[in-house]
């Protein structure tokens, strides 16, 4: 009894993802294999949406511009957030408070945040051309866009990832940490040796989350670059927007998110490889 009691519990959640996950899943799995243009008939095509993408010069450098942004950002966006969470770790004065500011910028909507950040990089008006008396076009140089954008990605994970860090460290026996003190050791051979030894399934956590995350940035990029300046911050995920809804090619647009699906579906078995090692 108790058993079909907690079925109708989750009967909502299951019926949810079973519509919105599930299914789409499938669809545009085929979808993939088809030449649609959400008016006229549906035609199968088999690869030929594969091939062609693959076959496009732009290819290679949206698929370049999503590994720089992705590698980029997973890197600074973990260390930092360590560094921050050992500090804080150590209950100094006013952590709390520390702690509400650095996840601020996590629970606000992305778009909000790329509008407030554009404004920041404005060429004419922003406040960072004014306060370091510069004249740079930010966000419309084919080389400061991409590190505006990681740079602003970062600076959104760093509070998420200071929350996940510090749960690692709450699960670390802090008798270590008094044997360590009483063996003479110091704070940077502490650090080495007891504290990213025993993070090591928080970090491979959070690497594995900031990583799939940022190989699906869009919103910051549809706002504040939408791609450009001559494509030098189009990535996949904004690829498989214009091809729905620009091109109109829903086929190309559900191979290239197939694509997309396989590329982080290695890179986690690969990390998780490297974990295992």
């Amino acid at each position: 009894m108790d058993k079909h009691k907690n079925l109708i519990f989750i009967l909502p959640a299951l019926i949810g993802t079973f519509i919105f996950i599930i299914i789409p899943i499938f669809c545009s799995f085929a979808l993939s294999f088809t030449e649609w243009d959400l008016l006229n008939e549906i035609k199968f095509v088999g690869l030929d949406n594969y091939k062609s993408i693959l076959s496009e010069p732009e290819f290679l450098q949206i698929l370049l511009n999503t590994f720089i942004y992705a590698i980029s950002t997973t890197i600074f966006a973990v260390i930092i957030p360590l560094l921050i969470a050992a500090a804080l770790n150590t209950k100094i004065r006013g952590s709390e408070v520390y702690k509400t500011i650095y996840f601020l910028p996590f629970i606000t909507p992305a778009v909000v945040i790329a509008i407030v950040w554009s404004w920041i990089f404005d060429p004419n008006i922003g406040a960072i051309n004014l306060l370091f008396k510069t004249h740079l076009k930010w966000l419309f140089d084919t080389h400061l866009a991409m590190p505006v954008l990681i740079f602003v990605s970062v600076w959104k994970l760093i509070g998420y990832n200071v929350v996940l860090f510090l749960t690692g460290f709450s699960t670390i026996n802090q008798n270590l940490y008094e044997a360590a003190k009483i063996d003479g050791a110091g704070v940077k051979e502490t650090f080495w040796e007891i504290t990213i030894p025993l993070l090591k399934p928080t970090t491979y956590f959070v690497t594995l989350v900031t990583a799939i995350s940022s190989f699906q940035i869009f919103d910051l990029i549809y706002v504040m670059t939408s791609g450009g300046p001559a494509n030098s911050t189009n990535v996949i995920v904004y690829s498989i927007y214009k091809y729905a809804f620009e091109y109109f090619d829903i086929g190309k647009s559900c191979a290239l998110a197939y694509i997309l699906f396989g590329i982080i579906f290695v890179l986690a078995l690969a990390q998780k490889q490297f974990r295992n090692n």
